[in-house]
C-alpha cells in the first residue's frame, strides 16, 4: 500500500493506492497543521510502503507531515518536484520548478488519462489554468485568485457591504448580494471558455476541459463547454510516479 497526499493552500486531500488502484479520497482541511480527524484516519492504515506527496501549502504543513509520518509508521516521505520532461509531458515553463507541483502533476494525469488536448482548470483558493496538447507539450497557463479571494478583494477595496457568499449564482444580478455572488464565479468560467476556443485553434481538434478543486462544482454550474469535473485528479497524478 502506497500513501498519496495532495497538500494544497486550504486542503489536505488523500487516499492509498493499492495494488496500482486509487482507493477513495478524503479531505480534510489543515490550517497550517494536521488535523486530529486526519491522525485518528491514518491510525487505522498499515504502514505504507511509500508515501509521496505534493505540497503547494508551505513548509509548515509539510513539516508537520513529514513529522507524523516518521513518529507513526518510521517512513520517510517523498515530496515530489516537478521535472521539465518525464512521464510523457513536456512543461513549458523554463523553470520547470516555478510551475506547482500540482499543476505539474494535473497535466501528467490528463495526459495520461485523455489521448487529446486538455484544458485543465483547478479551482481552488487560487485557479490555474493549463493547456496540454495530445503529445503531452504543455502550451503553459494562468492564474486567478480564487471565488472567495476574488469577493474578499472586492469587499476590501470598496465601500460595497458585505453579501452572503452562498447567494445563488445567477447570469447577471438585479441586487448587489447576487452581483458579488455571481461575478467572481462567471468570470472563472469565463476564461475556461476562452481558453477552451484558443486550444481548440491551436490543437485543431476538440479539447477534453477537466475541472479540480474545492469550487470546481460552482465552475462547472456556470460553463457553457462540455467539461468533466475530476476531483482526485492530483492524487491520479502522484498514483503514476512510481
Amino acid at each position: 500500500m502506497h500513501l498519496l497526499a495532495d497538500i494544497g493552500n486550504t486542503n489536505l486531500k488523500w487516499a492509498t493506492l493499492v495494488s496500482g488502484r486509487l482507493g477513495e479520497m478524503r479531505v480534510v482541511r489543515h490550517h497550517g497543521g494536521l488535523p486530529i480527524d486526519l491522525h485518528a484516519a491514518w491510525e487505522a492504515l498499515p504502514p505504507p510502503a511509500q508515501i509521496l506527496v505534493s505540497n503547494v501549502g508551505g513548509e509548515g504543513i509539510g513539516a508537520a507531515l513529514r513529522a507524523a509520518c516518521i513518529s507513526r509508521w518510521q517512513r520517510e516521505p517523498r515530496f515530489v518536484q516537478p521535472r521539465s520532461s518525464s512521464y510523457g509531458v513536456t512543461v513549458a515553463y523554463a523553470q520547470p520548478e516555478r510551475l506547482g507541483v500540482d499543476r505539474w502533476l494535473a497535466v501528467i494525469a490528463a495526459h495520461h488519462q485523455w489521448a487529446a488536448p486538455v484544458l485543465i482548470v483547478d479551482a481552488g483558493t487560487a485557479v490555474t489554468y493549463d493547456l496540454l496538447l495530445a503529445d503531452g507539450r504543455h502550451l503553459g497557463g494562468l492564474i486567478l485568485p480564487g471565488i472567495e479571494m476574488m469577493r474578499e478583494g472586492l469587499l476590501k477595496g470598496t465601500q460595497i457591504p458585505g453579501a452572503e457568499p452562498e447567494a445563488l449564482v445567477v447570469p447577471w444580478a438585479t441586487d448587489t448580494t447576487a452581483a458579488i455572488a455571481s461575478g467572481p464565479v462567471q468570470a472563472l468560467a469565463a476564461l475556461a471558455e476562452r481558453l477552451y476556443d484558443r486550444l481548440a485553434t491551436e490543437a485543431r481538434a476538440v479539447p477534453e476541459l477537466v475541472v479540480t478543486g474545492g469550487d470546481a462544482e460552482r465552475v462547472l454550474s456556470v460553463l457553457d463547454r462540455p467539461a468533466r469535473w475530476e476531483p482526485s485528479l492530483v492524487l491520479q497524478g502522484l498514483a503514476l510516479i512510481p
